[in-house]
């Protein structure tokens, strides 16, 4: 189940067709050094392609085909300043990838020239190996080049939809944008009366006890943490962490924090309670919403869901880009 009207949760969470984890297969090599990192040096393959253009805009790539490699490799174009970038950080990137034996683009450049940046969690179990290796353990403003086997770049991971061939290599080419929020940051406020109840994990996660009552048959929004941050409007792509629940018997349907990943999306492109409860809230805030079936999935219902179902999400409001 999801909130989006057509789109799936876990396809949607891609940065580009392809790149979200299906595999628990990680590169076989190096060896992590004393920080966890797995400090991918630069070798023939990586420093043969030439990356031009400045930080933050869409790179002009240069890819020597058909390019050779056996093992993974990563060049740093651009040294940045930030923080550095650790594992099971949430960060934004702007990125593009390439088949290395054609030269062509696997999935169109996303991020660059004041374009949202792509959310990813640096954590093979969120994304493929190669986009963890690549952005792992630099300086945020930094870019960066890997160069990789298919193996080595997505693990276990079905790539028949990117047409590569085991044998071709694989290049990114990435900026490291930003580091993210991974929960909502606001002042907590006194919870809505007649709400249900929600007590918070360690990592923000939310537990939500349902009330023993019938819900309420219009769309129900409250804060339970008041943001600072700017007011969404529907056409802002949100990044947001969310657990969505029945009324009926409290089961959590769909949950973010679950799946390890931040959900970004554009706000008017899930169903219409959601969007509701997500447009003029600020960034920063968690909210609550009851959200019964004509401001849901409808009489028709959605898998699990069903056309009589009222559902309850709670939503983390981490980052909006118009």
């Amino acid at each position: 189940m999801t909130v989006r009207k057509t789109l799936s949760i876990v396809t949607a969470a891609l940065v580009v067709a392809g790149l979200a984890a299906c595999s628990s297969g990680a590169p076989s090599s190096p060896t992590p050094d004393a920080n966890g990192c797995l400090n991918i040096q630069p070798g023939d393959a990586s420093k043969s392609i030439t990356v031009d253009g400045k930080f933050g805009a869409t790179p002009k790539v240069t890819i020597p085909t058909p390019l050779k490699t056996t093992d993974i490799e990563r060049t740093v174009v651009i040294k940045g300043n930030g923080a550095v970038v650790k594992g099971g950080d949430s960060i934004g990137i702007a990125l593009v990838a390439y088949n290395g034996t054609t030269g062509k683009e696997l999935t169109p450049a996303a991020g660059f020239d004041g374009q949202p940046a792509q959310s990813i969690k640096v954590d093979d179990k969120a994304f493929v190996p190669g986009l963890v290796r690549a952005v792992e353990c630099l300086p945020l403003k930094s870019r960066v080049v890997l160069t990789s086997t298919t193996k080595e770049a997505f693990g276990d991971a079905d790539v028949s939809s990117l047409k590569l061939k085991a044998s071709d290599p694989v290049v990114f080419v990435a900026d490291l944008v930003e580091k993210e929020p991974t929960r909502a940051t606001g002042k907590s406020v006194t919870p809505p009366e007649g709400f249900p109840t929600v007590k918070l994990a360690k990592d923000g996660a939310p537990t939500v006890t349902i009330p023993k009552t019938d819900p309420p048959t219009e769309t129900k929004i409250g804060v339970l943490k008041q943001g600072d941050g700017a007011e969404v409007k529907a056409t802002d792509t949100v990044t947001i962490q969310y657990s969505g629940l029945l009324w009926r018997n409290g089961q959590v349907f769909d949950s973010t924090w679950a799946k390890g990943q931040a959900y970004s999306g554009v706000a008017s492109q899930f169903v219409p309670g959601f969007t509701k409860a997500l447009v003029g809230q600020k960034v920063g805030s968690q909210i609550i919403a009851i959200i019964p079936p004509a401001d849901g999935y409808g009489s028709k219902g959605n898998g699990d869901i069903k056309g009589t179902d009222t559902m309850v999400f709670v939503v983390d409001i981490l980052k909006a880009v118009s």
